[in-house]
C-alpha cells in the first residue's frame, strides 16, 4: 500500500511559478514510478510527468520545458516545479503511484493516488 499526501497548490497570475510536492509512505519513491496529472474543470484527468524508478523524467508536450519533476530519496518525496504558468494549467494536480515496472502516462496504470491540490493561474 503506498500513501500519497500533496502540498503546495495555490493561486498565481500567468507567468508565475509553483511548487508542489508529493510525500510517499508505505514505498521508496525510488522504487516505484511516480508521476503527476491534472484535471481541469469539466475535463478528464491528464499526465503530466512521470519519474521513473531510475530516475528517467518524461513530461507531456504542453508542459516540457516550464515544468519538471524530481524526487528526493531522503526525504520520500516527488516535487514538480512549474514556471511560466498559463491560465490553461489550472487544474487540481494529483500525485500517483505505480508499482510496475514501465514508465506510462495512462491513468489507468496508476494503482495509488493523492487527494490533489488546486493550482489557479489567473490572466
Amino acid at each position: 500500500q503506498v500513501q500519497l499526501v500533496e502540498s503546495g497548490g495555490g493561486s498565481v497570475q500567468a507567468g508565475g511559478s509553483l511548487s508542489l510536492s508529493c510525500a510517499a509512505s508505505g514505498r521508496t519513491v525510488s522504487s516505484i514510478i511516480m508521476a503527476w496529472f491534472r484535471q481541469a474543470p469539466g475535463k478528464d484527468h491528464e499526465f503530466v510527468a512521470a519519474i521513473t524508478r531510475n530516475g528517467n523524467t518524461y513530461a507531456a508536450d504542453y508542459v516540457r520545458g516550464r515544468f519538471m519533476i524530481s524526487r528526493d530519496n531522503a526525504k520520500n518525496t516527488v516535487y514538480l516545479q512549474m514556471i511560466s504558468l498559463k491560465p490553461e494549467d489550472t487544474a487540481v494536480y494529483y500525485c500517483a503511484a505505480r508499482i510496475g515496472a514501465w514508465y506510462s502516462g495512462k491513468v489507468s496504470d496508476y494503482e495509488y493516488w493523492g487527494q490533489g491540490t488546486q493550482v489557479t493561474v489567473s490572466s
